[in-house]
Formats: C-alpha cells, sequence, structure tokens
C-alpha cells in the first residue's frame, strides 16, 4: 500500500527485454534506496513493482506483458523521469490517500494552463473508468494522490500546486503525455458492493 506522495524523482537507467517481460534498472539517490529490501514493492510512477536487485544508488524491477499492455511503462525511454514512492510501513503517516500501484488504466493529458501559482491539468480518462471519477474525490496520477477538482464527460481537472511541481514529473507533462490512472479503491469496492445486491 501507498499513500500517492512522491518522495523520489528517479530516472530509467536499464530496460531489458526478456522473452515478452522486461527488466527496469531505476536510478534513485542513496537516501531513497537506503534500507530497501530484496522483495520490496516500490511505486515507480504509480505501478507497485518489486525490487529484484538493489544497490545503492539503483534497483532493478522485472515488468511482466500484463502490466505491460495496462501502464505507460511500455513508452518509457532510458533517461526517463519516473515518481517514485516506498510502500508504508505500521509508522506512516497516511497523508495522501490509499494507493495500491495496481493501475487501471491509462490517460491523456488534454490541457494545462497556469492559473496564478498553480497549474491546472485537465486530463481524459478511459469511457470505462470515469464513472470512478468524482468532484472532490481522489485519483492517482502516475503514482501522485490528487483531488479531482472538476468532471466533465470523460475529463476531469487537477490543479498542482508549486511543490508537488517541483516534487513529481508533473512539469514534464506536455499535451498528449499519457499517464498511468489508479482510481479511488472506495468507489471500486462500493460498485462491487452494490452489483452485488
Amino acid at each position: 500500500m501507498f499513500t500517492g506522495l512522491i518522495e523520489e524523482v528517479g530516472r530509467v537507467k536499464k530496460i531489458e527485454s526478456i522473452e515478452m517481460d522486461i527488466r527496469l534498472c531505476i536510478e534513485a539517490r542513496e537516501s531513497f534506496l537506503e534500507g530497501v529490501a530484496l522483495g520490496e514493492s516500490i511505486a515507480v510512477s504509480g505501478v507497485c513493482l518489486t525490487v529484484t536487485d538493489v544497490s545503492s544508488s539503483f534497483f532493478w524491477a522485472d515488468v511482466s506483458v500484463e502490466t505491460l499492455k495496462t501502464t505507460t511503462i511500455g513508452f518509457w525511454q532510458i533517461g526517463s523521469e519516473i515518481n517514485l514512492e516506498r510502500s508504508l510501513t505500521p509508522e506512516s503517516r497516511m497523508g495522501g490517500h490509499i494507493v495500491t500501484g495496481h493501475i487501471d488504466g491509462v490517460g491523456e493529458l488534454v490541457e494545462r494552463d497556469e492559473e496564478g501559482r498553480s497549474w491546472r491539468f485537465l486530463f481524459r480518462v478511459p469511457l470505462e473508468l470515469s464513472r470512478y471519477v468524482a468532484r472532490k474525490g481522489s485519483i492517482c496520477i502516475d503514482g501522485t494522490s490528487l483531488t479531482v477538482n472538476s468532471v466533465i464527460d470523460s475529463n476531469f481537472e487537477v490543479n498542482i500546486i508549486p511543490k508537488t511541481m517541483d516534487c513529481t514529473i508533473f512539469s514534464n507533462y506536455i499535451k498528449g503525455s499519457m499517464v498511468n490512472l489508479e482510481v479511488d479503491l472506495i468507489a471500486r469496492y462500493l460498485e462491487r458492493l452494490s452489483s452485488d445486491g
């Protein structure tokens, strides 16, 4: 489990193809990687990946065919920046919202505008996920926990403050950028409960 509060911006160091899967090598600061153990989960731009090897400056993770189909990882290149968050511990503060790292789909940036000291981002969400996105509800974009400001059909808007711009990869997004989306866990469970009637 994660909070959606980004701890580090890492960088793709290597990509290795193995049959239909890939292995990713991600660079990060020593302070972020300190204490990371083999088998630990790290949210990599919102995707929960398992650490298969680790050093003081990078870690490796395997990416399955299923994960490649449902995330933006297939678009990443050597040098791509990604958001990183280590998993929750019993002592962690819950500052964002409950994030599983299980991506629901890929969204697209439709519009980006500066408003005062903040930025307004309008994303298009896949139609099958739009019912889970609610005004003032939570959404996770590339691992970042955000509040939805408004919803218009299959589009939703979020506001990004300067701190979030500085600590995440949001400053890299341009119109047409593809992002990993995880909808609110509670919305998914509520739908399941109501459909079981």
